[in-house]
């Protein structure tokens, strides 16, 4: 799955755990025996989540609300899309959120963010101009507890099935469900295969496809739904290839909020966000 979108498309593999990362954006893969529908979304369904820009039918790169004033999304971002050009010139950038159009006007990336370091942490803090009193913000999952919870995922990007991998964008918002499978560095999890006789497959499993970096992984608690995760790549091995991003057996990875929820607090003062 890639992540790194834009009109021109640069590329970067980066060696992890003896595997490479690919750092491209997504929308979602689904399985080849479950039909679309069930994988459609509305933006009513998660009003505190948006793209954050349009190039034709697609919509790039993914932002989620997490307090009146800020959002998270992964920092390559602002630079795949015209969003820190806009800001590092001192203009505004307009989003849709909730239906509204909302400015944009400060990126802060993680002071850790350098793309191909094996420490890079891709993370950006969005500023709004002013408060937004609606959508209600998601806040963060501050307990290291997500190991084997069931996450889920949102984009509008490429579309295509497990068995075949990306196939086209039609800009439709969808989501999908997986299982946490690793929470150490990053948050990770597996698409599986159907069709294995030992099988864990969800029945609305899916995976990143390339569309929207930035996206949101889901858990819910019993204080409910919280922000776990910040969809940046997907491993590959060395056979890996591009036009077959997402097919059975890839691995997500995301970063993983809970590790830089005092960065978070360091740059928005916002307690509230991690604790009702």
């Amino acid at each position: 799955v890639r992540m790194k979108l834009a009109a021109v498309m640069s590329r970067f593999m980066l060696v992890l755990l003896a595997l490479f990362f690919t750092g491209y954006g997504h929308g979602i893969i689904i399985r080849h025996d479950v039909g679309q529908a069930a994988y459609d979304a509305q933006s009513i369904d998660y009003p505190a989540v948006f793209f954050l820009e349009r190039e034709g039918a697609r919509k790039v790169c993914v932002a989620t609300l997490i307090d009146e004033q800020w959002a998270l999304t992964a920092a390559h971002c602002a630079e795949e899309t015209s969003l820190g050009a806009a800001t590092a010139l001192g203009e505004t950038f307009a989003v849709e959120v909730a239906g509204l159009s909302r400015d944009i006007d400060l990126v802060v990336k993680h002071p850790r963010y350098q793309q191909g370091v094996a420490d890079n942490v891709d993370l950006a803090l969005l500023r709004f101009t002013a408060p937004l009193s609606s959508p209600r913000p998601i806040l963060l999952n501050a307990a290291k507890n997500e190991l084997s919870k069931v996450v889920t995922i949102v984009g509008w990007g490429y579309f295509g099935i497990g068995t075949l991998g990306r196939q086209y964008a039609d800009g439709r918002m969808r989501y999908a469900t997986n299982r946490i499978s690793q929470s150490g560095r990053y948050l990770r999890f597996k698409f599986d295969d159907p069709r294995e006789i030992v099988s864990a497959s969800l029945p609305t499993e899916g995976m990143l496809g390339l569309g929207d970096s930035g996206g949101p992984a889901f858990i819910e608690t019993a204080a409910g739904v919280r922000l776990a995760g910040v969809a940046v790549g997907q491993l590959a091995d060395t056979i890996y290839d591009e036009e077959t991003q997402g097919q059975y057996g890839a691995i997500a990875i995301y970063e993983r909020v809970a590790s830089h929820l005092q960065w978070i607090e360091s740059v928005i003062n916002c307690g509230r966000c991690i604790i009702e």
